[in-house]
C-alpha cells in the first residue's frame, strides 16, 4: 500500500480507502463486513470512509464494531453529515443544530472520540454557508474533528466556502469527495483545477462505477443475481450505466487490463489514481477477496499510451459535463 497527503494538509491517507456505503448494515451480514474490514487492515488500508446516513446509521455502528481494538492513532476515520437521519425537520441539512447533533451521534456509533475528517455530504441551499463553516470550525476547536471537507460540491460552492473561511479565519476545507471513474469525469473541467490551486485533495467514490468497470455486466444479458444492479439501494446509481453501448465498450477494456497483468477492477482503480489531485480511491466490498484484489491497484503506473487506449475505447460514453455535480435544490 502506498500513501498520499490529503490535499496540501499534513494528513497521510492510504491510496485505497475502504468505504461502506450500501454494504455494511444492509447488503452484507455483519460477519462478512467485519471480515472485509480485517482484510483491508491486513492489506495496509488505514483510511475508512462512512456516513451517518448509510444504512440508516447502521453502517457507522458496524464499522465502529469492526475497528474496535485497532489502535486509533493508526487509522483515519471519515464520516459525513447532510442527508436525513430522522423524521424531524432539523434531522437533515447543514444547520448548526444538525451538525452538532449529528457528530455526537456519529462518534457514539463509531466508538471514537474524534473523526479525522468530517464532510458536508452535499451543499445545503437552506443554510447560510457561514453558519455551516463556523459549526465545522467549532468542532475542530473542540477536538471532535481534525479536518473538514465536502462531498459532491461544485467548483463555485467550494470556492465560496474557501473565501469565507479565509475572511473569517476558519479552518479551510482540505478535501472533496466526488464520484470519479473512467466513465464519470465531471470533476476534471472545473473542480480539479480549483482544488489543485487551493490545496484540496479528491477522495473519490465509485472508481469501479458501481461494478460496471469490472466487466461482469454483459450487453444484452440481465445482471447477475445478488449484484449491485439488482440491489434496490444501489441500482438507482448504476442504472444510468447499464446500457449496451457502455457495456460493450467496457468489454473492450479487457485486453488492455490483460496486457498489464491487471484485473478489470485493478485497472479502474489504478486509472483514478493516475490523477495527481486524487488523494485516495474508495472501494467497497461484499467479500474479503474483493478487497485484496482492489488494493493491488496501489502503486500501479499507467503510461500515456495506455491512458489514450482507454480514452479511445470508451469514447462518447464518458460523461464530462461539470453541471452533473448537483446538490438538491431543497433539503430532502
Amino acid at each position: 500500500m502506498e500513501y498520499r497527503h490529503l490535499g496540501r494538509s499534513g494528513l497521510m491517507v492510504s491510496e485505497i480507502s475502504y468505504g461502506n456505503w450500501i454494504t455494511h448494515g444492509s447488503q452484507v451480514e455483519e460477519d462478512a463486513a467485519v471480515e472485509c474490514v480485517r482484510a483491508a487492515l491486513d492489506e495496509g488500508v488505514t483510511t475508512f470512509d462512512t456516513a451517518d446516513v448509510y444504512a440508516g446509521t447502521r453502517a457507522e455502528e458496524v464499522l465502529g464494531r469492526a475497528l474496535k481494538g485497532v489502535r486509533r492513532e493508526s487509522l483515519e476515520i471519515f464520516t459525513k453529515v447532510y442527508w436525513p437521519t430522522g423524521e424531524g425537520k432539523n434531522d437533515r441539512g447543514l444547520s448548526r443544530k444538525h451538525i452538532m447533533e449529528s457528530i455526537n451521534g456519529s462518534l457514539h456509533r463509531l466508538q471514537t472520540d474524534y473523526v479525522d475528517l468530517y464532510q458536508a455530504h452535499r451543499f445545503d441551499v437552506e443554510t447560510p454557508l457561514e453558519e455551516t463553516l463556523r459549526a465545522f470550525d467549532d468542532l475542530v476547536r473542540q477536538g471532535k474533528v481534525l479536518y473538514v471537507g465536502v462531498s459532491e460540491w461544485s467548483a463555485d460552492q467550494i470556492a465560496r466556502a474557501l473565501k469565507i473561511a479565509d475572511e473569517m479565519g476558519f479552518d479551510r476545507l482540505v478535501s472533496n469527495q466526488p464520484q470519479y471513474s473512467m466513465l464519470w469525469r465531471v470533476i476534471e473541467a472545473e473542480v480539479v483545477p480549483l482544488c489543485e490551486k487551493e490545496g484540496l485533495g479528491q477522495i473519490v467514490w465509485s472508481p469501479i462505477a458501481q461494478g460496471v468497470l469490472t466487466g461482469k455486466y454483459l450487453p444484452g444479458q440481465p445482471p447477475p443475481a445478488g449484484s449491485r444492479a439488482t440491489d434496490p439501494t444501489g441500482s438507482g446509481f448504476i442504472g444510468r450505466l447499464m446500457h449496451d453501448d457502455v457495456l460493450r465498450r467496457v468489454q473492450d477494456l479487457k485486453p488492455i487490463a490483460a496486457d498489464l497483468g491487471l484485473s478489470m477492477a485493478q485497472l479502474a482503480v489504478a486509472w483514478v489514481l493516475q490523477n495527481p489531485n486524487v488523494s485516495s480511491a474508495i472501494v467497497g466490498a461484499t467479500k474479503p477477496d474483493q478487497v485484496r484484489d482492489n488494493v493491488k491497484a496501489s502503486g500501479v503506473k499507467l503510461d500515456a499510451e495506455v491512458l489514450k487506449k482507454i480514452d479511445d475505447v470508451l469514447g462518447p460514453v464518458v460523461e464530462r459535463d461539470p453541471a452533473k455535480t448537483v446538490s438538491p435544490s431543497a433539503r430532502p
